[in-house]
């Protein structure tokens, strides 16, 4: 009989979704109209559960699973798990670390560009008709060059470096914090976040949001510039909305690259009618790489951890 794994998010990759029902009895709560009492009648079967970053899994669920043996994220951030709670129960938690970090700089790197040198303001004045009705070059505003722009980056973890080297391709003299100064590092450290963004002119966001809410608020945007462009490719969660709508009202900074939000998929309004913002819909992930990878490290928790091994990368065992 096949292990019963339960999964609270959909895999969007056919041939990791071939391998899970080949080697479980998959139970897709996503799919379920009452999930309480799907979890009800199915609950003490799930020997493993499937989840991604965003959705988490909560204690109340993890507690209704007495046969719970591994707790598989299909993505980078465990702030939406509970993982002391998990460890006191024995379970294994893994992440996908590593497999989707070149995409996540990609797209980094992608919205600094976009956002600075306004591609999607010029696309849409081109689709739009506006460049046959009005073709003289002064009619739109000059963008701003990215190449030798001063970037800091918040947290300097596999992404943050990863967007380091990228930018360093580009020119950019590169600043960041992080919780410590790290050894092997060959970038300027600056412990204080104000500090970081006085002294940057493009600031990114890649840092784990497990232990940080609201870091971004009205006095680093200011201390950023009207000049400066905020980043975000980590979680929404790190930055006070409201005080960004209305740095961007005020014209307190440039413009803003955003693929996450803090309550996805609602995003501000205000942000929609702005020609300084760029939008992505938490896509920086989303490539067939990337993806596949991250199935391909689920599928190898899942194994491991119903074979009473402790899972390559557990966080919690």
């Amino acid at each position: 009989m096949k292990p019963n794994v339960l999964q609270l998010n959909p895999i969007l990759v056919p041939a990791v979704n071939d391998k899970l029902n080949a080697l479980y009895t998959v139970h897709r709560l996503f799919e379920q109209q009452d999930k309480v009492a799907y979890l009800k009648e199915h609950g003490g079967l799930i020997r493993g559960v499937i989840t991604g970053g965003h959705t988490g899994i909560s204690n109340e669920m993890i507690a209704s699973l007495p046969a719970l043996q591994v707790i598989a994220v299909n993505g980078v951030g465990t702030d939406a798990v509970d993982l002391q709670f998990a460890r006191q129960r024995g379970i294994p938690v893994t992440a996908t670390f590593g497999a989707l970090t070149e995409d996540v700089a990609d797209l980094a790197i992608g919205l600094i560009l976009t956002t600075c040198r306004q591609i999607c303001f010029g696309h849409g004045y081109v689709t739009s008709g506006g460049w046959k009705q009005n073709p003289h070059p002064g009619a739109i505003p000059l963008s701003t060059r990215f190449s030798g722009k001063r970037v800091g980056i918040v947290g300097m973890g596999k992404v943050g470096r990863a967007i380091a080297v990228r930018a360093a391709a580009f020119g950019c003299p590169i600043a960041y914090t992080d919780l410590r100064q790290i050894d092997d590092m060959p970038h300027r450290y600056v412990p204080d976040l104000l500090q970081l963004a006085r002294e940057s002119d493009i600031l990114v966001l890649a840092a784990a949001a497990d232990k940080a809410h609201g870091i971004i608020n009205a006095a680093v945007l200011d201390a950023l510039g009207k000049d400066g462009y905020l980043i975000n490719i980590a979680r929404g969660k790190l930055v006070v909305e409201q005080d960004l709508v209305d740095a961007l009202s005020r014209g307190a900074i440039a413009g803003a690259g955003l693929d996450v939000f803090v309550d996805e998929p609602n995003v501000p309004e205000a942000l929609f009618k702005m020609d300084n913002v760029v939008l992505q819909a938490h896509r920086a992930s989303a490539t067939n790489e990337s993806r596949t990878a991250m199935g391909e490290m689920v599928l190898a928790s899942l194994a491991a951890g119903l074979a009473g091994q402790r899972p390559e990368g557990s966080l919690t065992t």
